[in-house]
């Protein structure tokens, strides 16, 4: 046995602990395909300048956090940093395997079967491993005998069997035997990580979750030292077995450490003009969006019905065609969870997921109640439901179900081709007009705790006298064969339908006992009634979920449809406008069955602000379904704890997802989840391989984003108008950090509104007048400037290097 596996176990030096702990949060999460929220993949450089942080990812790894033009900006010949497996490659014969796509490969492949526990060959080799992630990938690589073949380096293994047990002393051993000083392992381990981004992103994912849901599950560190082994491997390898070539190395690498500090300062310089460029595009936006806000809004009158819809950018052209069908529709903008901190449990199985935001945890649980004979009927069917969708879809059954089926099964596929049935999960597929239990730790809550909840969402709807029909209207994208769908549900449910909320909330504020406890209260809701509805963000459909409404009301939400299919084809798909109206609803609900479609609606694509304000002041105003609107009266909030739920929660929410769709446009290859028609779901839900292998791929589909021809998302950064007094949101910026960091390092504009007069922007200590660049206005989505800022097309797998720099020069020269 080798000297290092008889090694005392080693640790790190604090500070060495430290910069590996910053490193480590550097890596935002990324949600699962089954809980797809939209997710800043720059959350953990919030503590960081925008503009550092663009330059800082793009020295370290390549990745594009601005939009660049040709010839200009961080171009793709801008030198990134290389760490020891880049160097090789740089000399490396290209008829054999690079370095660094064989540790992408084998730690991609390797932590797919892990998290799928699937644990490969160790069922063969008896029991599970020591040590975590770490010493699963440590047991499995030493029996891998396909490194050594696919590198044609048979001496490698042994480097692997050297290797120390103890993820700890791993790292310990490796930044001494690469001579990291104190002042680099923050810029190295954050290298590494970003050469797993979706990996790291994923475990970054499963610690964000643990943490809500208080059990720490932490395995960040252990993929960082997976990767980091890997680099001591290589380096051992070639010390051992060329000691001319590792020299040459060592002076590459001593070179490479030193231009850390230079290089970021490099791209930053190289960054300018992109900077200038999106400044411009977004004082372009913000002119023409103030010009509209400016406008005289539509008048309303008493209300007869009240609609209450998500914030969605989606939502914002529906609200407002609802609106005109009569003056007394009001219509209000709320978190789409509706206030509702619960996990669903369906039908009393053991199964929950989430119905709330990434950043929240889940305090209590919503059951669907049935009597006891109707419940075994539907989990019977259910059952034969599940099993046949895992015998159809598995991979080793699916080619025997067919054989096994026969002909019959060609008859079930011509069907759903020529006429597709809408599309449906299990899960999602509720009694009609069910009970509705809210649990907290396995108790149904009282009458008095279900007051008290249903109190709390009123006075955040700041809903003081209800007028007789209020529709709750969720949303949801009814689509079929689509691994993202839900990314584009709503992401305040979790990446869920948000019927749920709206069903178990209606039944809430209908029950008697609970009514009759809120009067006592001094909250009377007289005769009014609350109606759950579903809003098809596909087809653009209103459904009635439970309840009945008035033909009337019907009428509206049909002829608002209609209007918002028409908005969403003038500013997103032209090519549609000879279509009918029958024709275009056809060609929208064909979207939603047909199995083959891979952009069955456009998402959120083209987000540019958020508003908190009283409807009163933007109805009407065609907002251009690029804005989220949270309906908020300051007047109504004495304490100003409302203001600050909104800027905490769906502010940064909106936040969120504005960076999520920027840099799927900035850089589709590093922070986009690439052409949808070649993924692979891994383990179900995990994530997405595009093709077979490679990385985990995060982000969104380039079919989300791009239409076969141009981006129809402008990258820029949100505006976030809120009216309330300048000092209590200074008040509420100085309390919270994470949104401090968010302002004071321009990750958006936090501005508050006054009608009448204009806008000031808001910091934690300060308040500024806003005023715009001379760069006029423009309409529609800027397509003139977007065009001129176009992102960067990188080769899949390029590695990026300079003219002369030390990656192309060979081992030898140095």
């Amino acid at each position: 046995m080798s000297r290092a596996l008889h090694s005392a176990e080693r640790t790190l030096a604090d500070a060495n602990r430290a910069a590996i702990g910053r490193a480590l949060e550097r890596i935002a999460p990324q949600w699962p395909l089954d809980r797809l929220v939209a997710a800043s993949p720059y959350w953990g450089l919030r503590d960081l300048p925008f503009a550092e942080a663009a330059a800082r990812l793009a020295a370290l790894g390549g990745i594009q956090m601005l939009p660049t033009g040709e010839g200009e900006g961080s171009a793709p010949e801008e030198a990134h940093w290389h760490g020891v497996a880049d160097l090789l490659d740089a000399h490396r014969d290209p008829h054999r395997m690079a370095w660094c796509d064989e540790i992408v490969h084998q730690v991609s492949q390797f932590c797919a079967a892990h998290y799928q526990s699937q644990r490969p060959l160790l069922h063969r080799h008896g029991g599970e491993p020591a040590g975590g992630l770490y010493g699963h990938w440590l047991a499995v690589t030493r029996r891998d005998r396909g490194i050594a073949i696919v590198m044609a380096e048979p001496a490698l293994p042994e480097q692997f069997r050297r290797l120390p047990e103890c993820p700890e002393t791993l790292v310990a051993e490796a930044l001494e035997e690469l001579a990291i000083g104190e002042e680099l392992v923050e810029w190295y381990a954050h290298g590494l990580l970003l050469d797993l981004l979706g990996w790291a992103s994923y475990v970054a994912y499963r610690h964000w979750q643990s943490r809500l849901d208080g059990v720490e599950e932490d395995d960040r560190f252990d993929l960082l030292a997976i990767r980091m082994a890997w680099d001591l491997a290589i380096w051992r390898h070639l010390r051992d077995a060329d000691p001319r070539e590792f020299r040459a190395l060592q002076k590459l690498w001593g070179e490479e450490k030193e231009a850390v500090a230079a290089l970021v300062a490099r791209h930053r310089r190289a960054q300018a003009r992109s900077l200038k460029a999106l400044v411009e595009t977004e004082s372009r936006y913000f002119a023409h969006l103030a010009a509209r806000l400016e406008g005289s809004p539509a008048p309303g009158t008493a209300p007869r019905l009240c609609a209450v819809f998500c914030i969605d950018v989606r939502s914002e052209p529906l609200r407002r065609a609802l609106e005109a069908q009569d003056p007394s529709i009001e219509t209000r903008g709320f978190a789409g969870f509706f206030g509702l901190p619960i996990r669903w449990r369906p039908l009393g199985g053991a199964y929950q997921r989430p119905q709330l935001p990434g950043l929240l945890a889940a305090e209590l649980e919503v059951v669907e109640a049935l009597p006891p004979a109707r419940l075994r009927r539907r989990l019977a069917a259910l059952n034969r439901s599940a099993r046949w969708r895992t015998w159809t879809r598995g991979a080793l059954s699916a080619f025997p179900m067919v054989e096994a089926v026969g002909l019959g099964y060609a008859f079930k596929i011509a069907r759903r081709l020529l006429a597709p049935p809408p599309p449906s999960h299990p899960v999602d597929e509720l009694a009609a007009a069910p009970g509705w239990r809210f649990e907290r730790a396995g108790q149904s809550l009282s009458a008095a705790e279900r007051a008290a909840l249903a109190r709390q969402v009123l006075d955040a709807l700041q809903l003081e006298a209800p007028p007789p029909l209020v529709l709750l209207v969720g949303h949801a994208s009814r689509c079929t064969n689509n691994l993202h769908a839900a990314g584009l549900a709503c992401g305040a449910c979790g990446g869920q339908s948000g019927e749920v909320n709206v069903r178990a909330l209606a039944a809430l504020l209908n029950d008697p006992e609970v009514r009759d406890l809120l009067a006592k209260g001094g909250r009377c809701l007289g005769e009014s009634r609350f109606v759950p509805a579903l809003h098809d963000t596909v087809s653009e459909e209103v459904a009635i979920l439970d309840g009945e409404v008035p033909v009337a009301v019907r009428d509206w939400l049909a002829a608002a449809s209609r209007a918002a299919r028409r908005d969403r084809v003038r500013r997103l798909e032209p090519h549609l406008a000879s279509l009918s109206d029958r024709q275009l609803a056809r060609e929208f609900a064909r979207r939603g069955r047909d199995w083959s479609e891979v952009r069955p609606e456009w998402g959120l694509a083209g987000n540019a602000a958020f508003i908190a304000a009283p409807r009163a002041w933007t109805r009407g105003l065609d907002l251009e379904g690029r804005v989220f609107l949270h309906d908020y009266d300051a007047s109504r909030d004495a304490d100003y704890r409302l203001l600050e739920t909104l800027l905490t929660a769906p502010l940064v929410v909106a936040h969120w997802i504005n960076m999520q769709y920027n840099a799927a446009v900035t850089d589709p290859r590093r922070l986009g989840s690439g052409n949808k028609v070649l993924h692979n779901a891994v383990g179900g839900h995990i994530g997405v391989f595009e093709g077979n292998g490679g990385d985990l791929r995060v982000g969104l589909p380039l079919q989300s984003v791009h239409d076969g021809h141009r981006f129809v998302h402008p990258p820029q950064r949100l505006f976030a108008l809120v009216a309330a007094p300048a000092e209590a949101i200074r008040a509420v910026v100085a309390r919270h950090r994470d949104l401090a960091l968010l302002v004071e390092h321009e990750w958006l504009y936090l501005l508050r509104w006054e009608r009448g007069r204009g806008f000031e922007r808001i910091f934690a200590d300060r308040s500024e007048p806003f005023e715009l660049r001379e760069s006029g206005t423009s309409g529609g989505l800027e397509t003139e400037v977007f065009d001129a800022c176009r992102c960067p097309r990188h080769p899949e797998g390029a590695r990026q290097s300079s003219p002369g720099g030390a990656s192309q020069r060979s081992l030898d020269e140095a």
